[in-house]
């Protein structure tokens, strides 16, 4: 392997530094006590903080956008464990189209994927419900929920499931006892990173909002064409606390290796 020279060195230091500078930033001006966002702050105040937790219109995003990302991780989890199962072990053959079915929302920008959704959903007579952006975002998600269950499912050896099948166990006793308990890493890594995507989906899901409904992401969007106070980069920072609490989580419990596909030897 080539051997790095100092000037490459110091390059990769800077993009390093480089790349988490506006979260810096962003995390400075929250502290900022007079009425607009200025860096570095001139005073310091957790007025803004104060702001966010008080006022109802980002209590209701925040709740919102959370009950939401565990309802799209659950169903997409679901979805893409018993499609990848189905494929590798009744249908190995379609397997390629499949993955380029699932990985066709990859392909598409999400401002044109958002006008399909906006034209099906209205169809469906469920614009501005919690449904529809349900639905935007299970389209958006199953690429990187399907991944690491694929993996984790190639994972197993077919010789334990037929083992099982010699000693009487049905598939669904095999399933249970056996195949979930090894894909169980693969399984939390789909529920963490669809839920971390489902929480910081904006693009899709602007235009899937009604009155009655709105995510934390669009909420941030549309405050700040109005009112571009401090309190927006409170809330972001808050909002990038709780990301990146759920990536440590994520690399803690099943790590992220589940995201490139293993070769066999």
């Amino acid at each position: 392997m080539r051997k790095m020279t100092p000037p490459m060195k110091m390059l990769g230091i800077v993009l390093l530094l480089a790349l988490p500078a506006p979260i810096f930033i962003v995390f400075g001006a929250s502290f900022n006590g007079t009425g607009y966002i200025q860096f570095p702050p001139v005073s310091w105040s957790l007025r803004w903080y104060a702001e966010a937790f008080t006022d109802p219109r980002w209590g209701r995003a925040v709740l919102t956008s959370l009950w939401i990302a565990a309802v799209v991780a659950t169903l997409i989890t679901a979805i893409s464990f018993l499609a990848a199962y189905f494929t590798l072990r009744y249908a190995p053959k379609i397997s390629g189209w499949l993955e380029l079915a699932i990985f066709s929302p990859l392909f598409f920008p999400h401002a044109s994927m958002g006008v399909a959704a906006v034209a099906l959903m209205a169809g469906m007579g469920i614009v501005g419900t919690p449904w529809a952006i349900i639905l935007a975002h299970l389209m958006v998600t199953i690429p990187f929920s399907y991944r690491p269950i694929h993996v984790a499912l190639k994972s197993v050896d077919p010789d334990l499931i037929r083992a099982a099948e010699v000693m009487g166990a049905s598939e669904l006793r095999a399933l249970w006892d056996i195949i979930l308990p090894i894909c169980r890493s693969g399984i939390l890594t789909s529920l963490l990173f669809t839920g971390i995507i489902s929480f910081d989906e904006v693009t899709v899901t602007m235009f899937l909002i009604g009155p009655d409904i709105t995510t934390l992401p669009v909420q941030i969007f549309t405050f700040i064409q109005d009112d571009a106070s401090p309190v927006l980069a409170a809330i972001s920072t808050l909002s990038v606390v709780i990301t990146f609490v759920a990536i440590l989580l994520l690399e803690r419990v099943a790590g992220l290796s589940f995201f490139v596909q293993r070769q066999s030897s």
